[in-house]
């Protein structure tokens, strides 16, 4: 099984609880609270990554990577969006300097 499968089959998942019921389902407690929900927890997923890498503990850099990447999952199906989504833009993205890359996104 690949990062490519798990992360499309978790993708899927999540947009499949926007009609859940938030008593039995994290990822549609999520959805009801709204994006600054959403948005909140990956705050705080980021800051929990933030410390782990500053501890340098391999096992907890795994867990918190883990959440934040699962609360951004949570974020883009929300709007819509998938893994799909970022996998085309990365695969717009690859061999392409990251500086040349933003410098092409201009100004914002």
């Amino acid at each position: 099984m690949s990062t490519h499968d798990i992360l499309h089959r978790l993708s899927d998942t999540l947009a499949s609880r926007r009609n859940a019921d938030p008593e039995k389902s994290y990822t549609a407690k999520l959805f009801s609270e709204g994006p600054d929900s959403i948005l909140k927890k990956i705050g705080e997923e980021c800051a929990e990554l933030i410390m782990a890498g500053k501890e340098g503990k391999r096992l907890n850099i795994v867990w918190e990577s883990t959440d934040v990447i699962y609360h951004v999952l949570v974020l883009l199906a929300f709007y819509g969006l998938s893994i799909e989504d970022v996998s085309q833009e990365m695969r717009r993205r690859e061999g392409i300097s990251g500086i040349d890359e933003k410098a092409a996104r201009g100004h914002k």
